[in-house]
């Protein structure tokens, strides 16, 4: 089962989420420290702010939340047991070198994080490696990748015209195979492959690991990377629950936040996903393209549903199910950790998310069951509790993360990229390794070397 990415080539990650822009670059003379206003505590901002800091460069850094991490955040299901749960980025695969490195410098630990993928598709139960897409569409699949590296500028501009489901469609996948390929993509993109660019679909596949390479979350989980960049850059360097009101720039920056508080600064990075820069007050405007992006650029809708089990019924520690029920892809979230407890998270993306989320915790119950009844009989009993999160609802983000839909990621992805007047600008959503942790920490520290 494929997902979250896969490398064809060599060297391809060595070149992800890099930002092209000249402006600001020596505006200061060798010697001089500019201070910096970084908008975000996420991954993206406090990896900006890190290198800033390591710099001995004077950087303040602006969250809206009451939390660092952004849409990295980790949740304790059980304080008692101590079973720590993602609400939001999940995977680390070993080739994420910038992710690898920083849980290096700060002394974290990492865990395997690697599933086994189980399916029940037209009301059929399949154990992992019995189950797969047919011989021929993985060949022709595997080709289509191999030549996607090689396409030219006007072959790669025609391919983003097209939506993925029907670009697999049009080489030959159909039926079961195209069944399987949507509910597997899916998962991956938080939006049905009808929505996505077939572009954005085979720059995502070519560039990140398949499941097999993505074994890693962080002991303790992924929040505690934020966490300890925190420390870095000091903590009272990061003020939480300021949410930018406005950003006045000339020859320097002045950002206004919404309880009152005033900073200024020479030089600016923000990486606010899109739905909080809209809301923000520019003075001057943005550009009118880069406001066309920032409201058309949509994140896909993402539900995850926690339910804590009094015993792990699932017995299998690498347990997950692809399902084609509401409830989706269903996967063990407390992975090897201590406890007769377990964790087990639906991950429902686009309208099965939509769906999920406008229930009570009785309905996603009843959904629940209806999607592990044919493998394991009743478990209603077995549940203690639920907690559910709908990146759709989110304030800030409105999704998970970006999705580029046909005709938008060499139309829309310049623009987002580009600075204005003194601002950079970072984030997962502009990176080569787009809607990936590796690419929100890539992006922020590119932003950074250009001060």
């Amino acid at each position: 089962m494929a997902t979250r990415r896969q490398f064809v080539k060599d060297g391809l990650l060595s070149t992800a989420g890099i930002l092209v822009a000249t402006e600001g670059i020596g505006a200061f003379s060798i010697g001089a420290q500019p201070k910096v206003i970084v908008i975000g505590a996420g991954f993206s901002g406090l990896a900006a702010a890190y290198q800033l800091k390591k710099r001995g460069i004077d950087v303040v850094v602006l969250e809206a939340r009451n939390r660092v991490g952004g849409r990295v955040f980790t949740y304790n299901m059980d304080a008692k047991e101590n079973l720590n749960v993602e609400l939001g980025g999940e995977w680390i695969s070993k080739s994420q070198k910038r992710i690898l490195g920083l849980c290096d410098e700060m002394g974290l630990l990492l865990q395997d994080n690697l599933l086994q993928a189980h399916l029940h598709y037209k009301n059929q139960y399949f154990k992992p490696y019995e189950w797969s897409q047919s011989p021929e569409w993985q060949k022709k699949l595997s080709k289509l990748k191999m030549d996607f590296v090689d396409l030219s500028v006007e072959d790669q501009n025609e391919l983003d015209k097209l939506d993925w489901w029907r670009y697999l469609l049009n080489n030959g996948c159909d039926g079961r195979d195209l069944d399987i390929q949507n509910l597997v993509d899916s998962i991956d993109f938080g939006e049905s492959i009808r929505q996505v660019s077939a572009y954005a679909a085979m720059q995502h596949f070519t560039t990140v690991a398949q499941r097999k390479e993505l074994p890693y979350k962080i002991v303790g989980g992924n929040g505690k990377l934020a966490d300890a960049l925190a420390v870095k850059i000091g903590v009272t360097n990061i003020k939480l629950n300021h949410k930018v009101l406005r950003i006045e720039q000339n020859a320097k920056v002045k950002v206004t936040c919404t309880n009152g508080s005033v900073f200024e600064a020479d030089k600016l990075i923000c990486t606010a996903p899109t739905q909080a820069m809209k809301n923000i007050e520019w003075l001057p405007k943005l550009p009118i393209d880069k406001v066309d992006a920032i409201n058309e650029l949509q994140y896909g809708r993402v539900n995850k549903n926690l339910m804590l089990f009094t015993n792990r019924f699932w017995k299998d520690e690498r347990f997950d199910i692809v399902t084609d029920s509401t409830a989706h892809f269903i996967y063990h979230g407390s992975k090897d950790q201590k406890s007769n407890k377990g964790v087990l998270i639906s991950y429902a993306a686009g309208d099965k998310g939509d769906v999920v989320a406008k229930q009570n915790d009785t309905g996603r119950a009843v959904l629940m069951q209806q999607a592990l009844l044919p493998v394991f009989g009743n478990i209603r009993p077995l549940m203690e509790k639920q907690f559910n999160y709908y990146w759709g609802d989110d304030e800030f983000s409105k999704g998970a993360y970006s999705v580029y839909r046909p005709g938008q990621w060499f139309r829309l992805r310049p623009v987002l990229q580009k600075p204005f007047i003194n601002t950079y600008f970072a984030g997962e959503h502009i990176a080569d390794l787009q809607a990936s942790m590796e690419g929100a920490v890539v992006t922020g520290e590119n932003a950074a070397a250009m001060i």
